[in-house]
């Protein structure tokens, strides 16, 4: 494994845990020695990188799909996270306005993931932002935003609460479904589309 891959592994892994810290604060879930868990977050990235780069020496395509993976785990948490934010600061965790906030939420973890995977997972040189690029990676995000927001949205406001779960940890489950959906739709457009060498 590179060191830059090995330093961006223990980065991501520190912000995951920041936005995980988050999350729990307004889910009002008390987890003991949460400081010790977070702080697991950066090791734990760097030992899952370590992994798929040693798989990833007879497949490339498995440790840039290990890159992907961490990238957009750090996407997928700040999306919760502002998504909690938003809910925290708003009192409000369904309903129409839970749909835009999760819309809200989606799109700046999209930017987020464009750089990362321009960067670092599909290791694209030239200029930071390329419009045409972007443009392609706002297309493919758009209907990433319609699975992600669409799967939410049913998972909290037709489905609902489940299980006894409280409205805002629901709120965290339905974003969380929404996102397996668009991590496999994001992946393969990244790679084939926008990206593609």
């Amino acid at each position: 494994m590179k060191k830059q891959d090995a330093i961006i592994s223990l980065v991501l892994g520190f912000l995951i845990g920041i936005f995980f810290f988050i999350i729990l604060n307004n889910v009002e879930i008390k987890i003991p020695y949460l400081w010790l868990l977070i702080a697991g977050f950066p090791f734990l990235s760097l030992l899952g990188m370590y992994i798929v780069s040693v798989l990833g020496k007879k497949f490339l395509i498995i440790y840039q799909l290990g890159k992907f993976v961490l990238a957009g785990a750090l996407s997928t948490f700040i999306d919760l996270g502002i998504l909690n934010i938003l809910i925290w600061l708003s009192g409000i965790a369904a309903g129409p306005w839970y749909s835009v906030f999760k819309g809200i939420s989606f799109l700046l973890a999209v930017i987020n993931g464009y750089f990362w995977n321009k960067r670092w997972t599909f290791e694209k040189t030239g200029e930071l932002f390329v419009l045409k690029e972007f443009s392609k990676f706002l297309a493919v995000a758009a209907v990433g935003l319609l699975i992600n927001v669409g799967i939410a949205s049913i998972v909290v406001n037709i489905i609902g609460p489940q299980l006894g779960i409280s409205v805002k940890l629901w709120a965290s489950v339905g974003a969380v479904v929404a996102s397996l959906f668009a991590w496999v739709w994001n992946f393969l457009s990244s790679k084939f589309i926008v990206f593609k060498k």
